[in-house]
């Protein structure tokens, strides 16, 4: 699997879809996986706990197992702050779900409001990581004063990896049943299509360009990461599609200048964070749900294709293919 894994990552880089595979490292996404069924061996022991057969090691008991049906492919067996996760794969051929005929709602993410919805609906957000900030800066000073590598200092990075795990799966949780709810009362979903990775980019600038509020700024791209934007929209797309409905983009240029009611672009409608009063009709609505009617009555992007682009690594490299062209 392993030999597998290396040749999905060259073939994926190639293809420009990803980097250059990294090197392993100790201690860095420990896992394992077994494709073949044979070396699987599955036993109900009750309701809520199962068991799976690990080569050289045999019997293991694990909680939360349910069965999917179809045909059983593969475990990936993955360690995970201090705990090991057993990653089940099964396959199974289903038909098309029924288009839905629920109604559409568009939605706009936000950091003061993680989702503000079409029809005036307003969703907090949790913030998962502002909650550990303080415990985790605690925790990583007492880190830095440590021998590197000693005992100690891997007990305390334990603990500071526990603290992030525990803000990831808080915010998965939130994520999961906010999509599941959007699904359930939902046929189409409007999202703007956002560069998170250009959005959170550092501030920083070069010695000899440096940037300005870079603190500020980092700030910024710490409240946008803590939200899962794109995790959110990854759940909605399948979570949809299992029920029939569709997950739409649209391109998110002005959507927070533009009057829903009127349909003038004007940034000094938006006269803050909350509020939108439209400078020709008058119009007055909370920002977000203004820019969420206006996602709503947008046209969708049409769904890009692949990226296939071959890579270019190094001149050589270029000659072979060109000659094999």
């Amino acid at each position: 699997m392993s030999v597998r894994a290396l040749d999905t990552a060259f073939q994926r880089f190639f293809m420009g879809l990803s980097g250059y595979p990294k090197p392993r490292k100790k201690y860095i996404d420990d896992s394992f996986a077994l494709p073949d069924p044979s070396y699987l061996g599955f036993k109900r022991l009750n309701k809520n706990k199962g068991a799976v057969r690990l080569p050289k090691i045999g019997w293991v008991r694990f909680i939360g197992y349910q069965p999917l049906g179809g045909e059983l492919c593969s475990v990936t067996v993955r360690r995970k702050a201090g705990h090991w996760y057993a990653a089940i794969a099964w396959r199974a051929e289903i038909a098309d779900p029924p288009p839905s005929v629920l109604p559409a709602v568009g939605l706009d993410r936000g950091i003061a409001v993680f989702a503000a919805l079409s029809d005036g609906t307003k969703i907090a957000p949790l913030n998962a990581f502002k909650v550990i900030k303080d415990k985790l800066a605690r925790a990583q000073r007492k880190l830095a004063r440590k021998i590197k590598f000693s005992a100690n200092w891997r007990k305390q990075k334990a603990k500071i990896t526990r603290l992030h795990m525990r803000a990831a799966n808080a915010r998965k949780d939130f994520l999961h049943k906010l999509s599941t709810d959007l699904a359930k009362s939902h046929g189409v979903i409007k999202l703007e299509k956002l560069q998170v990775q250009n959005m959170t980019r550092s501030a920083m600038g070069t010695v000899d360009n440096p940037g300005k509020n870079v603190a500020a700024k980092s700030g910024l791209n710490r409240s946008i990461l803590d939200q899962g934007w794109g995790m959110f929209a990854t759940m909605l797309k399948y979570k949809f599609a299992e029920r029939g409905g569709e997950l739409q983009y649209i391109d998110p240029a002005y959507t927070s200048q533009t009057c829903a009611e009127c349909g003038v672009i004007d940034k000094a409608s938006r006269i803050d964070q909350a509020t939108f009063r439209c400078v020709h009709c008058g119009h007055e609505d909370n920002a977000d749900t203004n820019a969420a009617r206006n996602i709503l009555q947008a046209r969708a992007l049409a769904a890009e294709p692949p990226k296939r682009t071959l890579r270019r690594v190094g001149k050589r490299k270029h000659q072979a293919e060109a000659a094999y062209v």
